[in-house]
């Protein structure tokens, strides 16, 4: 935590002159001492600390903020050498006279004790100002030197009568203490369970003699009225927990050490309980085949594709939607011969191909304008479409003389209405046992 709080410093916590503990719910001072030996200013404000202790080897420590604690005491700060300013604000000072133990600290020259009980003592100021003559300031007020001189005119007189407040104070904590132990051991026991022998000897026909009441009806054992209570008391312990939170709330006690810090623990019991319920249970790892060798279709990042044939290459292209400012090296693509696999920051785009492909002869392309993920898939079986290439007689309408003739070039006359079939026929070729009806050209 200190070398956290060290950044400023370079997380260095030996050479640390200034570090701020506030609000860390610290309950001991401890370490600071030998770590931070050229510490200068400490703040350790609104923790629950109730005791000043472990301050002693701070030699160069001139200011400390302890306010809003539970401190008791002034005590242990005779070793503070350099100490010019002492924070107390909002603690359980009660000994007022504990203050005479910083006569020691020669340099201090300002003093805050505003809301402790000993502020309320009759004298107060008075006693402070006299007993520490090097304090120039009590509670952000400037001492004169007229008021040091009427502080120091009947001390004695004023030290009795504080004496006598400081008991009366003592023997109310004693009580509030009590009352303290006495609430949390209630709280651990809980109701106390009454032994059979108790309860045998409350119910009637245990003591060896018969009991007959004729004007009531309908007896009421005193076994059942006990059972009665123990219900209403199960009744009012299941409250919900919105009921419990105002009940603790609408409570009244006395500000004290010990309330305070069950109000800390109250307030830390409810924020752990809000974060189990943040916690969220890990999901089950989505099922991308199933055991029997099933391919699922999955689209965990939610985008948008088209799964296309190009029947003249013959090949299967899958264009998906990417974030166009997405990086590619945030994509991990995977193509196997049943389905394609592309991971999309983390999350898993699975698609199931309508035929088997060629992961080794697949390409992956990312388009510069659109940032789409184009994938080339060419299947595995290619299957080859026959070309009937039919050599025609020449078609004419009349005999040409000259060199055509010679070579022996057929002429068939005028055949624009003849069928394929026959035009087979003549030209050699032979398509087998058929029924084809084609139409006429």
């Amino acid at each position: 935590m200190v070398r956290r709080r060290a950044e400023h410093n370079n997380c260095e916590i030996l050479s640390l002159e200034e570090v701020s503990l506030h609000q860390q719910d610290i309950e001991k001072i401890e370490h600071i001492d030998k770590w931070c030996r050229d510490l200068k200013i400490l703040y350790l404000q609104n923790n629950l600390i109730p005791r000043i202790e472990n301050v002693y080897r701070l030699k160069k420590l001139e200011y400390l903020n302890l306010a809003l604690n539970n401190v008791e005491l002034i005590e242990n700060l005779e070793g503070c050498e350099s100490l010019q300013k002492l924070d107390l604000t909002v603690n359980f000072v009660g000994r007022l006279s504990s203050v005479e133990s910083l006569k020691n600290n020669l340099h201090l020259r300002e003093l805050f004790l505003v809301g402790n009980p000993c502020t309320e003592f009759e004298g107060y100021r008075q006693y402070v100002v006299a007993s520490l003559p090097q304090l120039k300031y009590l509670d952000g007020k400037e001492i004169g030197r007229s008021e040091r001189i009427r502080a120091r005119q009947g001390l004695d007189e004023v030290r009795r009568r504080i004496r006598q407040q400081e008991q009366d104070y003592l023997q109310k904590r004693a009580s509030e203490k009590e009352e303290a132990q006495r609430e949390g051991g209630e709280v651990q026991r809980g109701p106390k369970r009454e032994s059979r022998s108790s309860v045998k000897a409350k119910n009637p026909g245990f003591d060896g003699r018969w009991y007959t009441d004729i004007n009531n009806t309908i007896p009421v054992h005193e076994e059942n009225k006990e059972i009665q209570g123990r219900e209403e008391k199960e009744k009012t312990s299941c409250l919900s927990s919105e009921d419990q939170e105002r009940e603790f709330w609408e409570k009244p006690c006395a500000y004290t050490p010990e309330s305070r810090l069950e109000t800390h623990r109250h307030l830390d019991e409810k924020k752990k309980a809000k974060e189990r319920k943040a916690v969220k249970t890990p999901k089950a790892p989505r099922t991308l085949i199933t055991p029997h060798g099933r391919v699922m279709n999955v689209n965990e990042p939610k985008l948008d594709f088209n799964l296309t044939e190009d029947g003249d290459n013959n090949t299967i292209v899958l264009d998906l939607e990417v974030y166009r400012h997405m990086d590619t090296s945030l994509m991990d693509v995977d193509v196997q011969p049943t389905y394609a696999r592309v991971t999309v920051k983390g999350k898993i785009f699975q698609l199931v191909l309508p035929a088997e492909v060629r992961p080794d002869s697949s390409t992956a392309k990312r388009s510069q304008i659109t940032g789409h993920l184009v994938l080339t898939m060419p299947k595995v079986l290619y299957v080859v479409k026959p070309i009937l290439v039919l050599t025609l007689p020449r078609v004419c309408s009349k005999t040409y003389p000259g060199p055509h003739k010679a070579k022996g070039i057929r002429d068939f006359g005028p055949l624009l209405h003849t069928d394929l079939l026959q035009i087979l026929q003549v030209s050699g070729l032979s398509l087998g046992k058929t029924n084809l009806q084609l139409p006429p050209l």
